[in-house]
């Protein structure tokens, strides 16, 4: 009692796909649970250095390398792995090199996600490979993620964390992001549902349905007086969230002080959604 500070992080290991933009969600995350002394696995897809944002390439960024370097300056070990969540054999050859290279997993962030784009049309418009690329890279890769690794913690029994990464637009369901809502809501339901059933292995499930976040994801509207104005019409405590405010709630939930909590999908928006 009265002692506020998390606890049940130390010495273990999580993995944190899609973490290797500069401005991310996915950053944060990672260097923020290597400071609270987890081991860090890394994924991304490997991209092109020549389709970096100018502020990447501006500061010579490496990708997850870039933010595996910071991982290990805040004390830890970490493990970068160039991987995609839409391939079962990619997804089955991380579990092994996770398990081989650190003996155990303990906590799972399924962050990777489809960059926005020509997703945002209407539903009678919408690219049907647009479509899919959007439901495979963020239902079914966290999907696959979630059913490869909840095997390894089944079989590992003790216990784990998965923590899926939604989205505040999976309960808005607004219009002329069928692709992208429809993904998310998905994830919401896979959540509820995997966390009934693995409950009784000392398995968590939430989600995380984060708002208006200041990432590159957001870059096409730009920032400036549209941005501005978006903040302060659509946000209540009138600030756009940062990667760190969902990489509070990630440690929170993979913590001791989060150990009853599963099957959530928790809103981490600035008061943006009210639905639950």
């Amino acid at each position: 009692m009265g002692d506020a500070k998390l606890t049940g992080l130390d010495g273990k290991v999580a993995v944190v796909t899609g973490a290797g933009r500069m401005r991310s969600i996915g950053r944060p995350i990672a260097v923020d649970l290597a400071a609270a002394g987890c081991k860090i696995v890394l994924t991304g897809t490997g991209r092109d250095p020549s389709r970096y944002p100018d502020d990447e390439k501006a500061a010579g960024w490496g990708d997850i390398g870039s933010v595996l370097e910071e991982v290990e300056a805040a004390g830890s070990e970490g493990l970068a792995v160039v991987s995609d969540v839409r391939d079962p054999a990619a997804i089955e050859a991380l579990a092994d090199q996770t398990l081989e290279r650190f003996g155990r997993v303990d906590f799972v962030i399924n962050n990777a996600g489809a960059a926005r784009g020509e997703d945002r049309k209407a539903v009678t418009e919408v690219d049907i490979d647009v479509w899919r690329n959007v439901l495979e890279t963020n239902l079914v890769g966290t999907f696959l993620m979630s059913r490869t690794f909840g095997q390894r913690l089944i079989a590992q029994d003790e216990g784990g964390v998965i923590i899926n990464m939604s989205s505040i637009a999976g309960k808005a369901l607004p219009p002329n992001a069928s692709a992208y809502s429809s993904s998310k809501a998905g994830i919401q339901a896979l959540t509820a549902c995997m966390a009934q059933e693995v409950g009784k292995h000392g398995i968590r499930v939430n989600a995380i349905c984060p708002g208006i976040i200041d990432t590159f994801r957001m870059d096409d509207i730009g920032r400036g007086e549209t941005w501005d104005k978006l903040i302060k019409t659509r946000i209540p405590l009138q600030r756009p969230g940062q990667g760190s405010d969902i990489s509070a709630m990630t440690l929170f939930l993979c913590s001791d002080q989060g150990s009853w909590l599963t099957g959530q999908s928790i809103n981490v928006d600035g008061g943006t959604v009210v639905q639950h």
